[in-house]
Parts: structure tokens; C-alpha cells; sequence
């Protein structure tokens, strides 16, 4: 669940892009801080509307297929009406939607630094295409690839969303002038905290995967 958990806030590609476009930290962080609330909200009202709807003993089925979406709303067309059947899936589309845009958005400044392409046309294109055109091709030949990516995508997360910036953050403020300008609160003890967090979302990822965690079957 936490690696789950740490890919659905996983935001932390997108904030030096945020930081560009708002032109300050502030900004960059009410922006950051109010994004997170929504999707908080989001998340727990998609659990509540699963669960809430959905009894216990379907669950199976869904599991066995690997979580994917199309049996979920067949199983809720069983027993919801349409109209929250369409609700559900409209809200399923839009989560795709935003994690798509959230995520490509991040990855294509990453990547257009990277390969240190330029703004005009011609390196937006490029910018583009070395972001979006390798997922396309992977989604095509792996449609449910994507589920079970997920939970990698979390393990691996750790390093970069959790380990590296809090590291870094520690090393800069020991640095000269290293604790002028923005600087995150919680000091140390705040930046071991994720650090602990981030190991011990791989060590619980490791463990799912070898079947050292309960899990529910259905």
C-alpha cells in the first residue's frame, strides 16, 4: 500500500516546474499544499464510493484480474445503478487524465534539460517526443502494464521523491549561506523522517512481493 500510496502524491518531478511558472516558492507551495488537499480529498471519496458500494465477497474476482479497471465497473454494473456506474468511470477517466497531465508535465522539463533541449518549436518537439512516445508504444504492447508498474514505480520513488531530496536538502544546509532564502520546516528531524519513511516503503514493497504481507484474496 505505501508504495501505492507514495506513487499517488508523487509530485515531486513537477515542483521545479512549478517553481519556474509561479516565479516564487511561495506561490510554489500554496499551489503544491492546496493540490495535495484536493487529491486527498479525491482519493478518499474514490475509496469511499468503491467500498461503500461494493461488498466484500466481489472483491475477489477483481484481484484475480490484477485490479483492472473494465472488471471493476462490469462488477458495479451488477449491483449499482447506471447512473453510479457512469459516475464512477468519469471520475476513473479524469484520475487517468490528471495523473497523465501531472506526471508528463514534470518529465518533459526533466527530459528537455537533460538532453538540453531549447524552447523553440523544433525542441519542444523533440521534448515531446522522448516524453510521450515511449510510454505510448509500452501502454500499446502492455495495456495492463501499467498495475503492475505501479508498485515498482513506488519502490523506486523512495530513492528519488523521499532518499536523494532529503539528503541533498541536509547537505545544502550545511553548505556557506546554505540556510538563507526558502528552507523547509521540521529541520533534522524532519528530513530523517522521510528518509525512514522512504526505506521503509521499499522494505514493505520487497516484502509484498515475496509474500511476506497479509493480503487480501477475496
Amino acid at each position: 500500500m505505501l508504495p501505492v500510496a507514495l506513487t499517488s502524491f508523487g509530485y515531486h518531478h513537477s515542483v521545479a516546474t512549478m517553481r519556474a511558472y509561479y516565479g516564487e516558492e511561495r506561490k510554489a507551495k500554496y499551489a503544491i499544499l492546496l493540490g495535495t488537499i484536493i487529491a486527498l480529498a479525491l482519493y478518499l471519496l474514490w475509496i469511499l464510493s468503491i467500498f461503500g458500494n461494493l461488498p466484500r465477497n466481489h472483491f475477489s474476482s477483481i484481484i484475480a484480474h490484477d485490479g483492472n479497471l473494465d472488471i471493476l465497473l462490469n462488477t458495479l454494473s451488477n449491483i449499482c445503478s447506471n447512473e453510479v456506474k457512469q459516475a464512477i468511470h468519469a471520475f476513473s477517466i479524469a484520475a487517468i487524465l490528471s495523473s497523465f497531465i501531472g506526471v508528463g508535465l514534470g518529465l518533459f522539463a526533466f527530459l528537455a534539460d537533460f538532453f538540453k533541449f531549447d524552447n523553440s518549436k523544433l525542441g519542444r518537439t523533440k521534448s515531446w517526443a522522448v516524453t510521450f512516445l515511449p510510454p505510448l508504444c509500452l501502454s500499446l504492447l502492455f495495456p495492463l502494464g501499467f498495475l503492475k508498474a505501479i508498485g515498482y514505480a513506488g519502490a523506486v520513488a523512495t530513492i528519488w521523491a523521499c532518499i536523494i531530496p532529503a539528503v541533498l536538502a541536509y547537505k545544502s544546509r550545511k553548505m556557506p549561506k546554505g540556510n538563507e532564502g526558502f528552507i523547509v520546516g521540521g529541520g533534522t528531524a524532519m528530513l530523517v523522517i522521510v528518509i525512514l519513511f522512504g526505506i521503509c516503503t521499499a522494505i514493505f514493497h520487497f516484502l509484498a512481493m515475496n509474500g511476506g504481507l497479509p493480503t487480501f484474496k477475496g
